[in-house]
């Protein structure tokens, strides 16, 4: 286009020339460039200083090539999930090397590995900058080959650098609420329903809805743990919702939750009606229909059923009896009802009998807490040629199996504890007692650090390698080995606090009794005895006179 404008203007064919070579070279010079911040960008692996070069003990940075360095950070693993969160990835932490004419954006990618899928949880990237500062973003996540290794990838983009690690938590649903009302199904649990009627607001408003659920494994852990909790049938999933505070709902909003009726009494209902529908008969005058009061909370029954439902609420962590609430049953074991007021957590419970209030908030806390909490068992694994060195794992009770095999299979024998209760995050505190101590004991001096911790995370494994020694090479002398104990004591995330580089105990002197024990053995070394060789004397007495 330049040089068919300069042509019809008549110049010269040599200046044209001369225009052209000068077009060239500026283009040829902005390609240049471009090349060189393209390498200045190129995908950098970083590994982890400290560590064995493994495939795994990496991170994918897209920065300028030595200007970042990664290391890991497992000992603050425990302050890393919170509340709901599970973590699925290694602790690592990314530093610049030298600050100045440093520039972000910078792309990290961080390999993690989801071991128990959930249509109700989502993976999240957690980053703790150098302030301490928390925040979470969504990470495009990737199944592909980043330096020879193949796996999922969580990839983001960070304006500052710190602690990441890959979370899994609950799914939030974010939504807009206009004046002209709103129907939405929670895409975690389509059978949610929300309904806000015209004019619920005074103003469009942004709400969020999070479903965490109540299955009939977790029910039955409650209520084996307490006999009052007998006549409980089913619960719904709990329900959290936020709406600001400073928009009080102005019209109901009915909420539809799943809670299904008994399995017997339903199986008994369609026989009923199937033999009444062969011999004509009418139905069964005896069995109330319309609504019954029972604790103040209403139950307007469209099926034929003697079940109760009572719908509790949560404000400011209070958990409380609705009693005002009109339930409804609704078909394929559905619930509604109209909320009045804005709560931050909703829960229906299906009864057999009525229930006092203080029986039903227990319960609500209880299946709330229960969510969070894991069975766990200690398992010990003897070295199969170095009795001295021991594994200990704390398991999840649903892979129990498997990694039983696995261990096994490695060689040694195996010994299981006790199933104990864990939360994600907490720790296990070892401790000996015996004749029988760890050489890590031994050799540190200070009362926090001289204690191995064996942390828990539900989707991740949790082993330790522990170095035994014994404390008197002369005790257990009526036995071929000598013997210990290892104790457990357990630190909950509560209790932990992070100094410098780890996390430990605000108060390792406050232990509770340990969780558990686990035997211990070593054998005895054959010990030479070096005895000094005897002198023969010989005594002579002289003969006086």
């Amino acid at each position: 286009m330049l040089l068919e404008s300069k042509m019809s203007a008549g110049s010269h064919p040599y200046t044209l020339l001369k225009l052209a070579l000068k077009s060239f070279k500026v283009l040829l010079s902005v390609r240049c460039v471009a090349k060189s911040l393209f390498s200045c960008v190129l995908k950098t692996t970083l590994r982890l200083t400290g560590e064995t070069d493994k495939a795994t003990d990496a991170c994918f940075v897209r920065a300028p090539a030595g200007a970042l360095t990664c290391e890991a950070a497992d000992t603050l693993s425990c302050l890393m999930a919170g509340g709901s969160e599970e973590l699925v990835s290694r602790v690592i932490r990314v530093k610049v090397r030298d600050g100045d004419g440093f520039r972000f954006p910078v792309t990290v990618a961080v390999p993690f590995c989801v071991r128990h899928r959930s249509g109700h949880r989502e993976v999240a990237v957690k980053v703790v900058d150098e302030e301490e500062r928390v925040s979470y973003i969504a990470p495009a996540t990737t199944e592909e080959v980043h330096g020879g290794q193949k796996g999922c990838f969580a990839e983001v983009k960070v304006y500052s650098l710190g602690i990441f690690a890959v979370v899994s938590r609950p799914k939030r649903e974010m939504y807009n609420v206009p004046r002209k009302g709103l129907s939405l199904k929670i895409p975690m649990d389509p059978r949610i329903c929300l309904d806000y009627l015209p004019g619920s607001f005074t103003a469009p408003v942004m709400a969020q809805t999070m479903v965490q659920p109540v299955d009939a494994v977790l029910l039955a852990a409650v209520k084996s743990r307490n006999d009052a909790y007998e006549s409980v049938v089913s619960a719904s999933p709990l329900l959290h919702l936020t709406h600001p505070k400073s928009q009080p709902l102005r019209r109901p909003l009915t909420i539809t939750l799943p809670c299904p009726p008994s399995y017997e009494k339903k199986e008994g209902k369609r026989r009923k009606e199937r033999k009444a529908h062969q011999v004509g008969a009418p139905g069964d005058p005896s069995i109330p229909s319309g609504k019954t009061r029972i604790l103040g909370a209403y139950l307007r029954s469209n099926e034929t059923s003697n079940e109760l439902l009572v719908v509790l609420g949560s404000r400011d962590k209070q958990w409380t009896v609705l009693e005002k609430i009109v339930t409804r049953n609704q078909k394929n074991g559905l619930v509604s009802f109209d909320l009045i007021e804005n709560f931050d957590r909703l829960l229906a419970v299906r009864l057999l009998s009525p229930l006092q209030p203080c029986r039903l908030i227990a319960l609500a806390e209880e299946l709330e807490a229960s969510a969070c909490r894991h069975p766990v068992t200690v398992v010990l694994r003897r070295g199969r040629g170095d009795p001295h060195a021991v594994l200990l794992a704390a398991l999840p009770s649903r892979d129990l199996d498997w990694e039983l095999n696995r261990l096994r299979a490695a060689g040694g024998a195996v010994e299981t504890s006790s199933e104990i209760s864990l939360c994600e995050g907490d720790q296990l505190l070892l401790r000996f007692s015996g004749n029988i101590t760890s050489t890590a004991f031994t050799q540190s001096n200070t009362s926090e650090e001289s204690h191995e911790r064996l942390t828990f995370h539900c989707q991740r494994r949790n082993e330790l390698l522990v170095r035994l020694t014994e404390v008197d090479p002369f005790g257990n002398y009526s036995s071929p080995c000598y013997k210990g104990t290892a104790l457990f004591y357990r630190v909950t995330r509560a209790e932990l606090e992070r100094r410098g580089d780890k996390a430990v105990p605000k108060d390792a002197k406050l232990l509770a009794d340990p969780v558990c024990k686990l035997p211990l053995s070593l054998p005895k070394k054959a010990r030479v005895i070096h005895r000094p060789v005897a002198a023969r004397v010989k005594i002579s007495e002289e003969a006086g006179g």
